[in-house]
């Protein structure tokens, strides 16, 4: 019998969080706390300075998470919910990982060659960075499973290298862990540009389905949502509007995309877009819900992230020191 995982994995505090997000990871998370021992998820509050922010939407989109993530049922008594910037550990293993880390391969990461070409002050050496503190993230609790949305692949194949690089140099101590994407709506694309990835950033607002989104908001979206000159509602590399819409649907309401397309064979457009709104509608509506119930106790989201950190901190805590260890540091002093 096999051992049970160790799932990690972050999401940003930064804009409103999507239905890209909570398909492509946050219900992944929620799955993940049923199998993983432990499953620990990170607000990554140190990842959203690597761009232009403010200071005190950033307190507060970290309690719009925090809140969101409760309210589609994540449970701090079967997971580890927790702010990154409350556990040291991840900064001070970032700094030694750099030393195995290449420069040319964090020149090579399409995140910072996209995110620097938008930039028009500013390209900050944090953004250049981001990998190796997503790679001390996972390391530092010697995860197994890392699930992301399918944009994050190049950064986990790296953090696997990185992984390989210390044991190869220092000893075997790091864990290289496996990348975990849902088989369906791995990428949810923009309703009105489909061939981009809905986005938290650099999004079309008639184009992105929010998670806070009222019912009508979502029928209006999904409605204008754009198709092609045809009428078949089928996958194909010269349908993506429609491709996209079957893999909501599919998502939305847990069956394959081939049951779609078999439900909707020979109906419209108007019709299959009415569906695809009203699946989004219900899959969202309780955590629109419970949100709105969660989001006004700062002090009680607070006490779950302090609660999380301090649980976080006793598992990186001990891979650090054998880290610092192994590439020859004393320990560090308490």
């Amino acid at each position: 019998m096999s051992a049970a995982p160790i799932i990690f994995s972050g999401i940003q505090p930064t804009g409103r969080k999507h239905l890209g997000n909570y398909i492509g990871a946050i219900r992944q998370y929620v799955e993940g706390q049923e199998r993983g021992e432990p499953a620990i998820f990170c607000i990554v509050d140190l990842h959203a300075i690597s761009v232009a922010y403010d200071p005190q939407e950033l307190r507060e989109r970290v309690y719009d998470t925090t809140a969101i993530l409760l309210a589609a049922g994540l449970d701090p008594a079967r997971c580890i919910l927790f702010r990154q910037s409350d556990v040291r550990e991840h900064t001070e293993l970032t700094w030694l990982l750099s030393a195995v880390t290449s420069h040319g391969d964090l020149n090579r990461m399409h995140q910072f060659k996209d995110k620097s070409a938008r930039q028009r002050e500013l390209v900050s050496a944090a953004l250049f960075y981001y990998p190796v503190l997503m790679a001390a993230d996972v390391l530092a609790y010697r995860a197994t499973e890392v699930p992301v949305g399918d944009d994050q692949r190049q950064h986990v194949e790296l953090m696997r290298e990185i992984a390989r690089r210390f044991n190869e140099r220092f000893g075997e101590l790091l864990v290289v862990p496996e990348l975990l994407i849902p088989e369906v709506g791995a990428r949810i694309m923009d309703l009105q540009e489909p061939e981009r990835k809905m986005s938290t950033s650099n999004a079309s607002e008639a184009g992105t389905v929010y998670v806070l989104d009222e019912p009508e908001a979502i029928r209006k979206k999904l409605g204008s949502a754009v198709t092609d000159s045809g009428r078949e509602v089928l996958r194909g590399e010269d349908k993506a509007g429609i491709t996209n819409l079957i893999d909501i649907l599919a998502v939305s309401r847990g069956i394959d995309q081939a049951a779609v397309e078999a439900e909707f064979a020979g109906a419209g457009y108007g019709d299959f877009k009415k569906a695809v709104a009203e699946g989004v509608v219900e899959l969202l509506a309780p955590v629109r819900e419970r949100y709105a119930e969660l989001r006004p106790d700062e002090a009680a989201l607070e006490a779950v992230l302090a609660a999380g950190a301090e649980k976080a901190r006793a598992i990186a805590a001990p891979t650090v020191a054998e880290v610092r260890e192994h590439m020859g540091f004393v320990p560090a002093p308490l």
